[in-house]
């Protein structure tokens, strides 16, 4: 799997300047940190991992995610496939975010759409294996929201990387014919860009209760620009390229972990459990 990485580099604008934030909202009892989320504009747009790194694996859909945030004067160099990492789709899309250190990586996917609690959806199942239903609603979490699968793979014995492209409005609300017209030219071999601000989260249990214990890594690709690209791919079995900017002041991991995405994104794709069946 070929991807380019570039060096960490400084990106956003400071303060309630930057459309997208990533916050802790106060408890209400005023004090520890209340709900991780990504905002844009000011309002919770989705709830994310909580902090304490034993608790699941979430992306769950808030009323702040009702838009996307494509640019304008960028959409000519997103409609093919980008040579290299290009700096100045990198800097008209760090005018979006909160200032802080990003590594940017460029990678292709094939995206699988998935529907909350149907086939493939890894909160209902990867995820109960690991930590079970939620002891007071009996149910799988569950992240208001459609969203793509895109690879998983091995990080060792202990512990499994799964990623996830996260749309900021669902399919649903995607212009039909545009969909049409990109799943026409990428039958025709064109391979379009779309862009993400990315978080990755290691999550594993405190205890072991479950009847698969491991460190679950989820990469989840917050997607900027490229909504109608990623269904259109998903509709006909085509590759789309991904622009990623992983805010890693913002992940819920080590820097340690940081430095081995690239390698870990570079192998196979692998099933968990795919190498003990064989």
């Amino acid at each position: 799997m070929n991807i380019t990485v570039g060096d960490p580099r400084r990106l956003g604008v400071p303060g309630p300047e930057a459309r997208l934030r990533f916050e802790a909202e106060p408890q209400e009892s005023g004090s520890g940190p209340g709900r991780r989320v990504l905002a844009v504009d000011g309002k919770p747009a989705f709830e994310l991992s909580f902090w304490c790194g034993s608790c699941q694996f979430l992306f769950r859909r808030l009323e702040g995610a009702d838009e996307s945030l494509s640019l304008e004067g960028v959409q000519e160099r997103l409609a093919g496939q980008l040579p290299d990492l290009d700096d100045g789709v990198l800097d008209a899309f760090g005018t979006l975010l909160p200032e802080g250190d990003y590594l940017p990586l460029l990678f292709s996917v094939e995206p699988r759409l998935v529907v909350p609690g149907q086939e493939g959806d890894y909160f209902s199942h990867e995820q109960v294996t690991t930590w079970g239903l939620d002891a007071f609603w009996g149910l799988p979490e569950y992240p208001h929201t459609p969203y793509y699968r895109t690879f998983e793979t091995v990080v060792d014995d202990e512990a499994h990387l799964y990623e996830f492209v996260v749309p900021m409005v669902p399919p649903t609300w995607n212009e039909r014919e545009r969909v049409e017209e990109y799943a026409e030219q990428m039958e025709r071999g064109t391979v379009p860009t779309a862009v993400a601000v990315s978080t990755l989260d290691v999550c594993q249990p405190a205890m072991d209760r479950s009847t698969d214990y491991y460190t679950h890594w989820g990469l989840t690709h917050f997607l900027l620009d490229g909504h109608h690209k990623l269904e259109a791919a998903a509709s006909v079995g085509r590759p789309v390229q991904l622009l990623s900017l992983l805010a890693l002041g913002e992940s819920l991991s080590e820097a340690s972990d940081q430095d081995r995405l690239a390698a870990l994104r570079a192998q196979p794709s692998e099933i968990r459990g795919a190498r003990r069946a064989q």
